[in-house]
């Protein structure tokens, strides 16, 4: 008797370990093939969830309802990439799942802090963000190797004309079919803005722009730039230099009624879970200039790259019912809470049921 339970025990054990191990943390589930890692990837996890929400709001997250479960695929030759899916509904968020794969290292300096990066900004607006600048925010946390190559990327689409005018990517609700571009130049353009004003302000600015759709408005009250034609046209000339850093309080001078980055959170916000509308506002931006004819940018990035700008921001309050999204394929998930994905990095199609936009590493 003890014999047979003896065996069924080790049967049992290592058919434990074939499946891999889960660690639980007060709002994630680790789920991978590597038990030693899950506790790492958990308390990672957490950590990254605090400093980033400190870095972008000013004060800590509360807990969520429910945790949200983390699939983790490791391996030195897979490439890095994940997918975050979760709900708006009703003014909440909720129903979060991601799935990531890469090496131990980039999934923990880059694919982790791009997708809690989206689960931030998701739980302070309550609402789908544009994709370029939802996108570009989350690329700004990845490791200084993966910026610089986004940099690099973006050289070669304007040089080859395949950059999206901003009138056009301000008005994307998703992803084009041609989705590198969006990623290089929403993180380039999310770059700009933040070291021109840090991350408070682009909040903001988001806001304004959420509200009315009116982001031509926005980034004339918050930056300073008549239209999105000058601001593309000041953003042209930035990445022709080289991405040099840039003076904060230089930038924002031209504009004597653009608010000091202090006074922006206590400006009033829009509702907290506005969602996308039809029609909208911006103001016609002038088509790319080619870069073809500049030199490359410098191959270091920013001194400033990594700073992150602190204050008192607070957490958005549940309230109305949202409109409802076109639908997406969802699964199980009900049809009435809209389900937003994202995408870290360009990775091979793997579970089509939890990754719903797929694209191939170039």
């Amino acid at each position: 008797m003890d014999a047979r339970l003896s065996r069924t025990l080790l049967v049992a054990a290592l058919l434990a370990a074939s499946l891999g191990a889960s660690y639980p943390t007060p709002n994630f589930l680790i789920e991978t093939r590597d038990p030693g890692r899950a506790a790492v990837y958990g308390q990672t996890a957490e950590r990254l969830r605090r400093e980033l929400a400190i870095a972008w709001v000013g004060e800590e997250m509360p807990r969520w309802a429910d945790r949200c479960r983390i699939t983790v695929e490791v391996g030195e030759r897979l490439g890095a990439g994940g997918a975050t899916t979760f709900l708006f509904d009703r003014g909440e968020v909720f129903g979060w799942r991601m799935t990531i794969q890469g090496s131990h290292a980039r999934i923990i300096d880059s694919v982790l802090p791009h997708e809690i990066t989206h689960m931030v900004l998701a739980s302070y607006f309550r609402c789908p963000l544009p994709r370029w600048a939802d996108e570009g925010a989350a690329t700004s946390a990845e490791h200084p190797s993966e910026r610089l190559r986004h940099r690099k990327m973006l050289v070669e689409f304007l040089q080859d004309n395949r950059g999206i005018p901003f009138n056009h990517m301000f008005a994307m609700k998703e992803y084009p079919r041609d989705i590198m571009p969006l990623y290089a130049q929403g993180f380039s353009l999310a770059e700009y803005l933040i070291q021109a004003g840090g991350r408070r302000r682009f909040l903001a600015f988001l806001s304004d722009g959420l509200e009315n759709d009116r982001w031509a408005a926005a980034i004339n009250r918050h930056y300073g730039h008549a239209s999105l034609a000058t601001l593309q046209n000041s953003w042209l000339n930035w990445v022709a230099r080289g991405f040099p850093p840039i003076d904060a309080s230089r930038a924002l001078a031209a504009d004597p009624h653009t608010p000091p980055p202090a006074a922006v959170a206590s400006q009033s916000r829009p509702r907290p879970n506005l969602i996308y509308r039809g029609g909208g506002g911006a103001q016609p931006a002038a088509d790319f200039v080619s870069l073809s004819s500049q030199s490359p940018p410098a191959s270091n990035p920013p001194a400033n790259a990594t700073a992150m700008d602190q204050g008192s921001g607070g957490w958005r309050a549940s309230g109305t019912t949202p409109e409802p999204l076109a639908a997406e394929p969802a699964g199980v998930l009900p049809e009435s809470a809209p389900q937003r994905a994202h995408l870290s990095h360009p990775m091979p199609p793997e579970r089509p049921r939890q990754i719903i936009l797929q694209w191939e590493r170039p």
